[in-house]
């Protein structure tokens, strides 16, 4: 189990995003209406109550961040040394002990601040004191800038960091760069660690994790490191030292004896003496790695030598392997583990608390009742499959599915043929194209094999009546008159010369009702009586007769709306002397002044009413239908716009202490 998760700290934002996060949430979550008619004690208070919760809201969140982050001094000794490498953990503690006292300052000028609005006399003082406190705060906060984007930095990295439990089952893969220590995660983990053939591929720590004995192992691939003094080292190989300090492992130290990492046999077992102080308390493997391009006995003598004086200076065991055909690697695997439990068990037995659990425990040694001799039973049919199994009569042994995949290609290459396996009636089913079984009985057995040969005859028969047929019609066509050709051929074009002219004469344009009969005058005047119109004083020139030669406006009105030459006349009155020059103009020139004043004169919404309660009664139904479209803000009735539709708290003013559910 992970001791440590840094992937759960939160993320950090800058010192901007930080002022705004505060403001805006201090806005949203108080009350933002005061007036200064209200009680002192109540401006009072609502300035009061934005310093406190600003207060809180920045200790909470500061407090957050510091309470994330690991105390060096409380996680184990293996990740503080290791912080301390990456990250200066000096610069560390800094950072954090800056946002602290941030934190106690804000909390300081709170306290002031709403200690001096206590005594404030007016909304203008306590407004200016809870001004002077924010502003304050935020300087605060963005002198933090540095601190914040620093944690935050520190953060991501943590949140790479591998997963590694120091206390549980470990094996630690250490040694010169490029010697093959990804290459052996990689055989016996689930990791992908990149592996490629120039030194410091791997520049961090990686974990892997495999089972052995039902049990879970985690493996740790290091960073190479070279044989130099320690306050030389850089950070890739510091993380390689600290993993080799602090966690208690079965160590497997990695030899190039090929020797193409770069560096001699000689260098590699120096390096492995300079750190073997390191090794104290541990369990440890010399592994000879690439042996598939040099064996360990082609080795010269002084490399030999060495290496065997190595092994026995620690008093450990020098094994060979290789990765590329995987030669050794279960023996160093299966050899460290059982190192490894081994020196946990013996640690565990020799603590007090054995003898406790000894002490409750009792094993059952169970005692023989007599001393007969019971050999173990084999049923008669296991027997016979063995037999059946083993040549018999000079016939072969029956082959495996794995000896016949070994024999074809191997795996991915060879497929078995599952068929064979099928239980079916019959013996030769199994082996048909795509067996389909219907009421007991293969429906591959009853297809006619011939069923191609019957079709290409089929075929060629009805290509032979076609071809018939076709003669038949021409011989016909021969028998036909001439003049009945002649006669076809006219009717043809005739029926295409009808077609040409009905499309012609179709229009989309609709057709005009035909003029009615003229009316005289004195069914007009009817018809304008019914509707409400005075005709009293019109002429048979269609003026109205005035007493004055100053006519008034209704006059007028009435004169533009019955314009002169406009109607037929049947009376026989004879036009006024004192008409006017207009009467004696050309018909057609009257007509169109007598529309164009009529047009101007009396509106549309006029026409057609009696008086002036029918046209106010006609205004308040053409008002009353335009109130929906209106009310939905629309342009007319051909609008279908929707607008926006907000809930009550979006245009609402702050919400109250009430519920939140629509939010």
């Amino acid at each position: 189990m992970v001791v440590y998760n840094f992937k759960n700290i939160q993320p950090i934002p800058g010192s901007g995003d930080f002022v705004d996060i505060i403001l805006t949430r201090t806005q949203r979550k108080t009350p933002t209406v005061v007036h200064p008619q209200y009680s002192i004690q109540r401006i009072r208070s609502f300035y009061m109550r934005k310093v406190k919760f600003t207060q809180q809201n920045i200790s909470e969140r500061v407090g957050q961040v510091i309470a994330d982050f690991p105390r060096l001094n409380d996680i184990h000794p293996f990740y503080a040394d290791l912080i301390n490498i990456l990250y200066d953990r000096d610069h560390y503690k800094l950072a954090l002990g800056q946002l602290n006292t941030a934190k106690n300052l804000v909390e300081t000028l709170s306290r002031d601040y709403v200690r001096l609005m206590k005594y404030g006399d007016s909304l203008y003082r306590c407004k200016q004191l809870k001004r002077a406190a924010l502003g304050r705060m935020m300087t605060i906060l963005k002198k933090q800038k540095a601190a914040l984007s620093y944690l935050e930095e520190v953060r991501k990295h943590l949140a790479r960091l591998p997963a590694l439990d120091p206390n549980t089952r470990t094996l630690l893969i250490t040694g010169y760069p490029n010697v093959g220590k990804s290459s052996f995660m990689n055989k016996i983990t689930r990791a992908n660690v990149d592996v490629q053939p120039y030194a410091f591929t791997t520049k961090s720590l990686y974990v892997g994790h495999m089972d052995y004995r039902y049990l879970r192992w985690q493996v740790v691939d290091t960073p190479g490191i070279l044989d130099h003094p320690l306050e030389e080292r850089n950070t890739i190989e510091m993380q390689a030292i600290t993993a080799l300090a602090h966690l208690q492992c079965c160590v497997l130290f990695f030899v190039d004896i090929s020797e193409q990492c770069g560096w001699t046999i000689q260098q590699q077992l120096k390096l492995f003496e300079s750190i073997r102080p390191l090794f104290a308390n541990k369990q440890l493997l010399l592994i000879a790695n690439k042996t598939d391009i040099i064996k360990l006995e082609d080795l010269k003598v002084e490399d030999k030598e060495a290496l065997d004086a190595a092994a026995k200076l620690v008093g450990v065991e020098l094994m060979a392997m290789s990765n590329v055909n995987e030669e050794g690697i279960s023996n160093v695997k299966n050899k460290a583990c059982d190192k490894l439990l081994t020196a946990r068990v013996e640690t565990r037995m020799v603590g007090k608390k054995v003898d406790d659990v000894m002490n409750r425990l009792t094993v059952a040694m169970p005692k023989p009742r007599d001393d007969t001799v019971r050999e173990a039973f084999i049923p008669e049919s296991v027997v016979q499959a063995k037999q059946q199994m083993e040549v018999d009569e000079g016939k072969p042994k029956r082959k495996t599915e794995k000896q016949l995949m070994l024999e074809n290609g191997g795996a991915g290459v060879y497929t078995c043929d599952y068929r064979k396996y099928y239980d079916l009636k019959k013996e030769e089913w199994k082996w048909d194209v795509q067996p389909q079984i219907m009421n007991g009985k293969n429906v591959s057995d009853f297809i006619d094999p011939e069923i191609e040969e019957k079709l290409a005859q089929l075929e060629r028969e009805e290509e032979q009546l076609e071809a018939e047929y076709a003669m038949r019609e021409m011989d016909e066509e021969s028998d036909i008159d001439e003049e009945e050709r002649l006669l076809a051929d006219a009717i043809k074009s005739r029926r295409k010369i009808s077609q040409q002219q009905s499309q012609l004469k179709r229009t989309n344009k609709s057709t005009l009702p035909r003029r009615g009969r003229e009316r005289n005058m004195s069914e007009v005047k009817a018809h304008l009586e019914n509707l409400g119109v005075e005709t009293e004083g019109i002429s048979q020139r269609g003026r109205k007769r005035t007493r004055s030669l100053a006519p008034e406006k209704d006059d007028m009105d009435d004169a533009n709306a019955f314009p002169d030459e406009g109607m037929d006349v049947d009376d026989d009155e004879t036009p006024s002397k004192k008409s006017k020059r207009s009467a004696s103009k050309s018909r057609g020139r009257s007509i169109s002044q007598g529309v164009r004043s009529r047009s101007q004169s009396i509106t549309p919404a006029k026409q057609g009413l009696k008086n002036e309660q029918q046209q106010q009664k006609a205004v308040k139904l053409m008002r009353k239908q335009r109130a929906k479209r209106n009310r939905d803000a629309r342009v007319g009735e051909s609008d279908r716009k929707q607008g926006s539709k907000l809930v009550k708290w979006q245009i609402a003013g702050k919400s109250g202490l009430g519920t939140k559910n629509k939010r």
